[in-house]
């Protein structure tokens, strides 16, 4: 069984949800406190050992490489002015040379091509995907937990957690068939049920491990829904030769693409915060009387 070592971060989209914020900075890089939302993303993936990042950007996407540059000017100045600490950060986020790559997803054709332009970086291996949008606050990374439910099944796995039964008509669902713990083993999903219908109340949240195959479907992938090539549609293609797992992480998700999720988000790291949480709790506090 071969290790998970490369995450695939599709950051093409657009952000319409959250313009006109978007119209100039990549959603990927909103800031949550002093981090763009992406940074909390890659360290996930780097607290569950992965070694090589994928970007798939599209046009007006360049501040995310600029970001993961260096910037000698501003290191210079942080030593000069005797800023060791936020020196000290910045080395800590700079990845190391060669472990990112970029590609370029040249028109919107939906989340399935976005991956599949990934292909030639990952290669014949085993892959985790992040979607860059959903933030998982959580002891142990999301994708920490994953890798050690792949180690166990070896096969694709895909994130998921629980909602109230009335809303899972706005998500895509798993279909289960048989649970070990917090493992479990699925027929399917179902892409935003009804309620009285729904399989499950176990929602798919942003975070995938996949095995190589998944590329040649998608290469032959039809449009689905929105006339885009969904990456939903080729795992139930998948799902039909390989077993396929969901795994119920420990941790609470914000959906950074919509206005109250990444507002819900800023909240939720700001209490959190080392330096500022008591003051952050305070004021929420105050707000909330």
């Amino acid at each position: 069984m071969k290790k998970i070592r490369k995450a695939v971060l599709p950051v093409a989209g657009f952000g319409t949800r959250v313009l006109p914020a978007t119209k100039t900075i990549p959603k990927e890089m909103l800031p949550i406190i002093d981090r763009p939302a992406l940074q909390y993303v890659i360290d996930e993936a780097k607290e569950a050992g992965i070694e090589h990042f994928v970007f798939v950007t599209g046009r007006n996407k360049g501040a995310i490489e600029d970001y993961f540059d260096r910037a000698y000017e501003l290191e210079y100045s942080l030593r000069e002015k005797g800023k060791t600490d936020i020196y000290d950060q910045l080395n800590n986020d700079t990845p190391t040379p060669g472990s990112m790559s970029f590609v370029r997803q040249q028109s919107a054709k939906g989340l399935g091509h976005a991956i599949w332009c990934a292909r030639e970086i990952i290669g014949g291996d085993p892959f985790a995907i992040l979607l860059p949008d959903v933030l998982i606050k959580s002891r142990k990374s999301c994708l920490a937990q994953m890798i050690e439910a792949y180690e166990k099944v070896g096969s694709n796995i895909i994130a998921v957690d629980s909602i109230p039964n009335e809303q899972v008509s706005k998500y895509g669902v798993i279909s289960p068939q048989k649970r070990d713990g917090s493992i479990i083993h699925i027929s399917g999903m179902v892409e935003k049920p009804n309620p009285a219908s729904a399989p499950s109340n176990l929602k798919i949240t942003g975070r995938y491990i996949l095995q190589p195959e998944i590329m040649n479907i998608l290469e032959n992938q039809l449009a689905g829904v929105n006339d885009e090539i969904q990456l939903t549609d080729a795992m139930v293609t998948l799902m039909q030769n390989q077993e396929f797992y969901a795994y119920e992480y420990e941790g609470q998700d914000y959906d950074c693409g919509s206005k109250l999720g990444y507002f819900e988000a800023v909240l939720a790291y700001a209490k959190d915060h080392t330096e500022i949480g008591e003051q952050a709790q305070s004021m929420i506090n105050r707000f909330s009387e």
